[in-house]
Formats: C-alpha cells, structure tokens, sequence
C-alpha cells in the first residue's frame, strides 16, 4: 500500500504543479501565480565544538546551510512551493558527521549534503479547509513527538498529506499521513531515509485567550527496510495523549504560565517488544515583565526493556542540549529542570531583543534508582528585524551562541559542546 500511496503522491504532485503551468498559457493572465509568489533565500553558518569523555579528539564543526525557495500565489485555491537545502563546510570538517567515518571524533549530525527539502502542493477548495500534499515540515506543539528538528542544519521533512480543518470556532483539527520521514543526516546516510505508515491525529480547542487542550494520536509504523530490522520494528508505537498549555494574567506585568500533559504509549505494528509505558510533562512557572521563570518534571516510562520513544521529536529541544537521550533508556528518563528567561529591552538598539536562557536538568531513571547525571544549557541570541541594520535585500540577521555542559552519573560520559551561529534571511 505504501508504495501506491508514494508513487500515486509524487505523480499528483507533478501533474498538478504541471496543471498550475497551463493557465499561464490558455488563460494569459499569470500575475495570481506569478506576481504573488516570492523567492527566499535562507543562510545560516554555525561553528559547532564537541568534547566527549572517551572519544580521543575534541570535533570541531564549520558549516554552512543554504536553503531557496519559491512559494507560488494563489490561483483558484492552489498554491505551490519548493525549497533546496545544500549544508556543506567551511574550513575545518574534524567531525563524525555520520556518514565521513571520522569515528576518531564526537558526532555533529550535519553532514554535506544537497536534499530537496519541500516540494508541496496546498487546495483551499473547502470552507475552512487546507490539504496539503508532497514533501514538507511538520511541527506541532512543542515538537517533543513531531517536529522538523530545525537546529540541525538540514531539516527533518515528511511526505505525505495534511488535512486542516477550522470550521468550529476555537477548534483546529489536523490529519496527516506520511509515507516517508527524510531525516536530517540526509539521503546518503543508511538511516536517513525511514520508509513509515505514520498517521496523525489532532486536536486543539482554545477554550480562554491564550489557554488551549489539545488532544493527540500519533501512530507510528516503521518498515524494516529503514535502519537494521531490529531497530526499525522497535520505533513502532501507537500515543495517546492529552495537553494542556496555558498563560493567565494575576496581576500587572505579571502572568502565570502552565503546562501538564499526559500520554500513554504502547507497541504497534511489527514491533516485537510488547510493553507499555507512560509519558507526563508539569510545568508551572511565571512571567514578569522581559522575565520567564519555570520549573518542570518531564518523564518518559520504561519496563528495563523497552521505554517511552519520541523517534520523530525535535529531540535537541527536550531533556538538554547535549543530546544524551536521543533514545530512552531501558529503565526510563525523568527531567527534573529549571529555565530562567530574559528579554533585554530599554538598553539600546544593539541590545534590546537579546533573548538569554539559562536551565538545569536533573535526569534520573523512572524504574529503579539510577541518576544519570546533571546539565547545565546557556543560550544567548538575538534576531535583527530592523531595517537600518540589514544590508540591501536582507529581511533578518541573527547571531546567537549556545553551550552545554553534561556531568554523567555513569551511563553516559562527560560531554561539553558549544555553538556559534550566524544567520541571514532575504
């Protein structure tokens, strides 16, 4: 079925994309396509340093990512786009990019590698309704199942098709299903490609101003053509879950903020692991003025075998930027943290919108005793919108440097890793 459903998407795209050409020729009036489209270039350069205890050599990572696209305009509810990625690098490549076996080095998962990484076509034909078909991002909530892993300089897509809905006020419901999630180490890396039957169910209904439940099913199915058979059939899961995420004013400049969110995971498909495991995430915390405080508890259940998986997360943003639990351990993971942060603003034009991060993480296991060590993350960056500091054709420039410090407690070893980053939109 899969493989009708991915030869049926990719000749429907085509035709279709063909079909947008055609008013240009018989109607002579292009300019809904044409004159409303827009071209975008993205750069982003990063410097990316690891010190792993156990690996022999500190991995230093020059890259570059360079990303265009086209989006078309609107013409009789369809609209088009597509988007290339070529990430390559700068000066020195001492790093396991996974795929230059350089294994005397820490892994930076950015390899070189050209990827197309949108090629999607959007109908509006239905009231309040958006299908939209072909190869694209994904990124819901806050990216801890499904998410593009956008930190990574060659973005995590799916291929598939999204149907949106809003016909209900405050109720947003969303369907996808993907055939195939092209991962951020690229076409050239064994496990960058994983052949799926992914369906996706969501629902959000915002029941007061900034304050909104959500409810979710993620089905994951993994065909053993995609890593090792082992590893492949272990990934497939089926989630259930709740969440509710939230903002309320208490007083002025000061508002309360919360998160609590509830799922329940269980083997599916070919899968030869049979357990079941547990997933909640509290997190309450304050804002005052450019201030954000938070303290939160994230866990994800384990039998000593198998645990609570998020294959398809946007895992750099969850439970520390070291990225040490890339996979659930056996017995579990609870993440104790705490995040503090600032906003400058009433210093000066250079300054103000420097956004400052500081966390804690506490990781521990779930079944059992084991503490798996602590971390600290440190981010400072800030994005220029102003348009007397772009250079000509620039929309935005950024320059931000992150660092992250992992003391293991055994199961892992001693890691510290930093990041330079510069970017620019046009």
């Amino acid at each position: 079925m899969n493989k009708i459903f991915s030869f049926s998407l990719k000749a429907s795209l085509f035709l279709s994309l063909f079909w947008l050409s055609v008013p240009s020729v018989i109607a002579g009036d292009p300019t809904d396509i044409i004159k409303n489209g827009k071209f975008y270039a993205d750069l982003r350069y990063r410097l990316e340093t690891v010190g792993q205890r156990g690996i022999p050599d500190t991995a230093t990572a020059s890259t570059l990512r360079s990303r265009f696209g086209l989006i078309t305009g609107e013409y009789k509810n369809f609209q088009a786009a597509i988007e290339m990625d070529s990430v390559g690098t700068i000066g020195t490549s001492r790093y396991n990019s996974t795929i230059n076996g350089k294994s005397q080095f820490p892994v930076v998962a950015d390899p070189r590698t050209n990827e197309l990484n949108a090629l999607w076509l959007l109908w509006k034909g239905l009231p309040d309704t958006a299908v939209k078909v072909g190869r694209q991002p994904i990124n819901l909530d806050n990216q801890r199942f499904i998410g593009t892993v956008g930190f990574r300089q060659n973005d995590q897509t799916y291929d598939g098709a999204v149907i949106t809905n809003n016909s209900i006020e405050n109720l947003h419901l969303f369907y996808n299903f993907t055939d195939q999630v092209n991962r951020v180490t690229g076409h050239k890396n064994r496990a960058g490609r994983l052949h799926t039957e992914i369906h996706m169910g969501r629902a959000e209904y915002e029941f007061l101003p900034s304050q909104k439940l959500v409810a979710y099913n993620y089905w994951l199915n993994f065909d053993q053509r995609s890593l090792t058979a082992a590893q492949s059939s272990a990934m497939s899961s089926k989630t259930y879950g709740l969440r509710l995420v939230g903002k309320t004013p208490v007083a002025e400049e000061l508002s309360f903020l919360y998160v609590a969110e509830g799922a329940r995971q269980h083997d599916a498909g070919n899968n030869p692991n049979n357990y079941s495991a547990y997933y909640y995430h509290v997190a309450p915390g304050v804002a005052w003025k450019t201030f954000t405080f938070e303290a939160g508890i994230e866990s994800l259940g384990g039998n000593g075998t198998s645990a609570f998986g998020t294959p398809l997360a946007t895992l750099h943003a969850h439970n520390g930027w070291a990225d040490k639990f890339l996979v659930t351990p056996g017995n579990g993971l609870q993440d104790r943290y705490l995040k503090a942060t600032y906003k400058a603003a009433g210093i000066s034009k250079w300054v103000d919108n420097t956004v400052v991060q500081l966390i804690y993480h506490d990781f521990n296991a779930v079944r059992g005793s084991a503490n798996y060590g602590t971390e600290w993350n440190v981010d400072v960056t800030r994005v220029f919108n102003d348009k007397d500091m772009m250079l000509p054709y620039m929309k935005q420039w950024s320059i931000g440097v992150r660092y992250a410090d992992y003391n293991s407690q055994g199961l892992f070893t001693d890691t510290r890793k930093g990041w330079f980053t510069l970017g620019a939109k046009f």
